[in-house]
């Protein structure tokens, strides 16, 4: 689960991402040139990642570290393993 110093951490940046993507409809609608938009788009993308990354600091921070100091962690570190894999692709 999520923390409240996590959610805190994130939230503001989501709503930020949000008004970008809102944002990068206005111009696609008002048929804005394209590479504006692409350069739009790829600062979206970053900022998500921006937040998985900080979600996945904080997860292995807690839940991954607890995890391997009670029972050697080797289900959760697979998971995470898992979606570092994805994250990367």
């Amino acid at each position: 689960m999520i923390n409240q110093e996590t959610k805190q951490d994130v939230l503001p940046r989501l709503r930020k991402i949000e008004g970008q993507i809102r944002g990068i409809q206005r111009m696609v609608e008002k048929e804005r040139y394209c590479i504006d938009i692409i350069n739009q788009v790829t600062a979206a993308q970053r900022a998500l990642d921006q937040v998985s990354l900080e979600v996945m600091k904080r997860h292995i921070e807690s839940c991954v570290a607890n995890a391997i100091k009670s029972d050697g962690g080797g289900p959760i570190i697979g998971e995470l393993m898992e979606t570092i894999y994805k994250f990367i692709r």
